[in-house]
């Protein structure tokens, strides 16, 4: 098997079972969502957000998120790419906590950290799943993992 086959396979290799698809579901649908919305109600969600946040280039920092939100999460629900799809979403989700939730910790305290942080905790958690499984057994990653393997 060539080198470029042998990391594909790597990449692409994942869980020989159903359970993934719930949480490639669930990561996928609020990524495209989220990435949506950015773009649909710019101040509160894009732009609005990332000034208010104090990104330095706002515009550009919202639109450049959004957009990896839409592509990655329609590649989680699709089941393709899902390791490779899952790290700008896990560098996403330790961005939002260093800019939004570390200064709660620090002003407000753990618990009302712990509360603002839930969905996002739960969210890093399953990124977190996917990429040391991978898809699952309903997924592209698994078809094309299993021609990989037909052919070497």
């Amino acid at each position: 098997m060539s080198e470029t086959n042998n990391l594909l396979n790597r990449a692409l290799v994942t869980v020989h079972d159903n359970r993934a698809i719930l949480i490639r579901l669930v990561v996928g649908l609020i990524f495209l969502s989220e990435g949506i919305q950015k773009f649909i109600f710019p101040d509160a969600l894009g732009t609005g957000r990332f000034m208010k946040i104090g990104f330095s280039q706002p515009e550009f920092w919202a639109y450049f998120t959004a957009v990896f939100e839409i592509i990655c999460g329609l590649l989680l629900l699709l089941g393709l790419f899902t390791r490779i799809a899952s790290i700008p979403l896990l560098i996403i989700m330790i961005t939002a906590f260093i800019a939004t939730k570390w200064p709660i910790l620090m002003h407000r305290g753990f618990w009302a950290m712990a509360h603002e942080y839930r969905t996002d905790f739960a969210m890093t958690v399953l990124l977190i799943y996917l990429l040391l499984y991978g898809s699952g057994k309903n997924s592209v990653d698994y078809r094309l993992s299993k021609r990989l393997k037909q052919k070497s």
